[in-house]
């Protein structure tokens, strides 16, 4: 039996699909019974527990061979992380008592750096898990070609995409989420030992002109990229609704800066199968 947290986001259930395909048990575990509903009728046990609970935790952990950790993501955290670290502290008590087989956590690409910024709340949570006394293996994936989704329309509308990675013909790391979840499920069924880091991208680099125009192709319109200025970040988020802009500008300035980066060698970076143009058509399909 496998342990999937996250499993009603993109991730987590990239990775129980995986994990059911390749005829493992797999039980969801949710916040809320209902959302588990449509798990459960793909043969899935359910189990309802909080982040932050240990002893929920500890019950929907109980029992299993591995367990896949997706802490829920946090765009707009407090002043020094404290919704991840109650979280990191819950984890780690239920990890320790439930003793799964395997563990494998979703981190991401720039875990290792030591400025403070929005990704620091994955930093924590492997400096939380990583003494404890089993298998465990952080993956770092690469920016998400997901977050395309928030793209889809200003680019079909108005053939623009505003990015906030500079500069444009800076070649940037991505993965496909569905990725993510294949190479999860596997590390969870490895046998023998794992790599305690496995840092993940997409099968090629890509520059923002390059997704604009994939965007092109797809859509079917002209479609060109355009980089939103650094000045006018904070105000833009605080716009829409962001309580401290900081932590995601530190973030963004960490991916332009180069310091958020993969830990390892290039060639010790694996790949993923799925291009940016797969996404995209997938993402305006969704979008409508």
């Amino acid at each position: 039996m496998y342990a999937i947290t996250g499993i009603t986001g993109q991730v987590g259930g990239a990775v129980a699909r995986a994990l059911l395909a390749e005829g493992q048990p797999v039980r969801a575990v949710v916040r809320d019974e209902h959302k588990g509903r449509p798990w459960a009728a793909l043969g899935c046990e359910v189990a309802v527990a909080a982040m932050d609970d240990a002893v929920a935790l500890t019950r929907a952990f109980s029992g299993a061979a591995g367990v896949f950790v997706l802490p829920p993501p946090n765009f707009d955290p407090e002043s020094g992380f404290p919704e991840a670290r109650a979280e990191n502290a819950a984890l780690r008590q239920a990890l320790d008592t439930a003793r799964p087989a395997r563990v494998v956590c979703l981190s991401t690409v720039g875990a290792q750096a030591a400025q403070p910024n929005l990704l620091s709340q994955r930093t924590l949570m492997e400096e939380a898990l990583r003494t404890l006394p089993i298998p465990i293996t952080f993956l770092r994936p690469a920016w998400f070609l997901e977050n395309l989704r928030w793209d889809i329309t200003q680019a079909r509308e108005q053939g623009l995409l505003s990015s906030y990675l500079h500069p444009l013909e800076r070649p940037v790391p991505m993965v496909a989420t569905v990725d993510v979840g294949s190479v999860a499920a596997e590390l969870l069924l490895q046998v023998g030992g794992a790599p305690r880091v496995v840092e993940l991208e997409g099968p090629e680099r890509l520059t923002q002109h390059a997704i604009a125009a994939a965007l092109s192709q797809v859509l079917g319109r002209p479609v060109r990229a355009e980089a939103v200025p650094r000045e006018s970040w904070g105000a833009i988020f605080q716009a829409q609704g962001m309580r401290d802009p900081v932590p995601r500008i530190q973030m963004l300035d960490g991916f332009n800066e180069g310091w958020i980066r993969f830990e390892g060698e290039d060639a010790s970076v694996r790949k993923g199968r799925v291009g940016v143009a797969d996404v995209i058509r997938s993402l305006a399909d969704q979008v409508g």
